[in-house]
């Protein structure tokens, strides 16, 4: 283990708050597992992802907002720090919070990964493991590298009960409380 290592696995989160607020704009920081990680920088196809989600949500319950831009305070004790490409939530839902806001109005976490060597640690390992101690309902994974999406849901305030791997092309059910059904035929246009 490096000596950065073992200081980040030593930070508080307030150490870690500090840094975050003076990184620039240009990069983005986690704090998970009681380490900093830093989220890659999304490409365009990301982006259109994120948009095209955005939209479905809206189509089907616009009483809902996909925000992609609020930090979370996740894990059982709320020590994590956590940057999710959407958090799907009631519109208001963060209204007067600050950068990091607590989980709870949050029905679904998103992320869709990128093609950087912490995807799989972070959004296959990490984030499944840090969002069900957290209470999110469900995680969805747009897995672009694999071509798949996976809907983590029932979070037993350790892990998700059930996980489900559709490959893009087919529908996918999010169960309650998100109740929408997508058609990720779109999905294989921003996937490599």
């Amino acid at each position: 283990m490096t000596a950065m290592a073992e200081r980040a696995s030593l930070m508080a989160v307030a150490d870690f708050e500090q840094i975050a607020a003076a990184a620039p704009e240009t990069v983005t920081l986690e704090f998970i597992g009681g380490r900093i990680g830093e989220k890659a920088v999304p490409d365009g196809d990301h982006g259109r992802v994120i948009q095209w989600l955005t939209r479905v949500c809206m189509q089907h319950r616009p009483e809902l907002w996909l925000d992609s831009q609020q930090g979370l305070r996740i894990e059982t004790y709320r020590e994590g720090r956590a940057r999710p490409d959407g958090s799907l939530v009631p519109a208001d839902a963060f209204a007067g919070h600050g950068e990091w806001a607590d989980p709870a109005p949050v029905l679904m976490a998103v992320e869709v990964t990128s093609y950087d060597s912490g995807t799989d640690l972070r959004d296959r390992v990490e984030k499944p493991r840090a969002y069900a101690e957290s209470g999110i309902p469900v995680y969805l994974l747009v897995d672009r590298e694999n071509g798949e999406t996976v809907v983590h849901s029932e979070p037993d305030g350790v892990r998700y009960e059930r996980t489900a791997r559709v490959p893009f092309g087919k529908s996918v059910a999010l169960p309650e409380p998100v109740g929408i059904t997508l058609d990720t035929e779109p999905l294989k246009n921003w996937a490599r």
